[in-house]
């Protein structure tokens, strides 16, 4: 099967990338969204989005990292991804998906998918400057406020010249609220002629088995599940049948603990000091669902504002804060 590193806005940063990289294999990522508004972005935009393309648009550990762009203006698109295309991308993908408020206002994201004609017209603006050696992909919601133009919007993206389309399993009304309807996944998938991704909800193996035998569709993309179980991409490739109580926590928390040394470390070179305990402690908040030795870790830290608190809190918990590789970072 494959697995995708889903793009998460303001947590799945070129940081925790790497190290979810790391811990897990992935067919590819991809970044955090690039926000096209009619201007054309200098260089320095993409590579502060993703590093990784100062170094063959991969992480440390080799996934490569395709960049995700979002936008309402096809002729805008069009001239940001030309210009986009000489960093060598591993990729471009085009956002529907995003559900926040902030970003639909300004017509970005999921709130497009009432249009489809203006989709299409982004897609094949694209498109017609990504050269073929590079992939092309989208991701979308299964509609706005209802699924009435989810067929619609995933033929215009497909017959617009994507190669392969992720889509998320709930309207953007939705927000992230439980269920995901994967069945949608499943008439998407029959509707086009190109890949299709299933993504939302799928948070430990039980929750993929149900996913692809009601979507049918054997390639996942996993956001906040990657997020709160850094091993669950490889635990699916290699056993999906296994039951979730053989998973040995506490041996995967020995892995864990460094590599959160790491995340701190890296976080503290990237973030002004003052939002570095912020990072830590959103992955700590989802690591909890999975591990009770985070949980203790999470409570520990919550309250901690300064860096040097934070460090004196891991430190008691035995977690030593410990440079990583990053791609593109200049450190090691």
């Amino acid at each position: 099967m494959r697995v995708v590193l889903a793009p998460m806005e303001g947590l799945l940063d070129d940081v925790l990338r790497g190290v979810l990289t790391r811990l897990g294999r992935y067919d590819w990522a991809v970044s955090e969204f690039v926000r096209v508004s009619g201007t054309l972005l200098p260089h320095r935009v993409y590579l502060r989005t993703s590093p990784e393309l100062r170094d063959r648009s991969a992480t440390a550990s080799g996934t490569s990292v395709r960049i995700q762009l979002l936008g309402s203006d096809p002729v805008s698109m069009q001239e940001n991804a030309a210009h986009l295309v000489e960093l060598s991308p591993a990729g471009i993908d085009l956002n529907f998906g995003c559900p926040a408020p902030i970003v639909n206002r300004h017509r970005g994201g999921a709130v497009l998918l009432d249009e489809p004609e203006l989709v299409h017209r982004i897609a094949v603006a694209v498109r017609k400057v990504v050269p073929p050696h590079i992939p092309f992909s989208a991701k979308m919601r299964i509609g706005v406020n209802d699924t009435a133009r989810a067929l619609d919007s995933a033929r215009a993206l497909a017959d617009g010249g994507i190669d392969v389309l992720a889509v998320h399993a709930r309207t953007k009304a939705q927000g992230y609220r439980p269920p995901a309807h994967w069945n949608w996944i499943a008439r998407i998938a029959e509707a086009v002629p190109v890949p299709v991704i299933a993504n939302g909800e799928v948070w430990c193996e039980a929750d993929w088995r149900r996913c692809h035998a009601e979507s049918g569709v054997a390639a996942l993309m996993l956001g906040r599940g990657a997020v709160a179980d850094p091993f669950l991409a490889d635990r699916l490739r290699h056993s999906p049948e296994t039951p979730e109580q053989g998973v040995d926590r506490d041996a995967e928390w020995r892995i864990l603990g460094p590599a959160i040394g790491g995340f701190w470390a890296a976080v503290q070179l990237k973030v002004a000091p003052r939002h570095a305990p912020g990072r830590l402690k959103q992955w700590l908040n989802l690591l909890r669902r999975n591990y009770p030795q985070a949980q203790a870790l999470f409570e520990a830290v919550r309250p901690a504002v300064a860096p040097q608190a934070v460090k004196a809190l891991l430190s008691a918990h035995g977690i030593a804060a410990a440079r990583i590789e990053t791609a593109g970072a200049g450190f090691s």
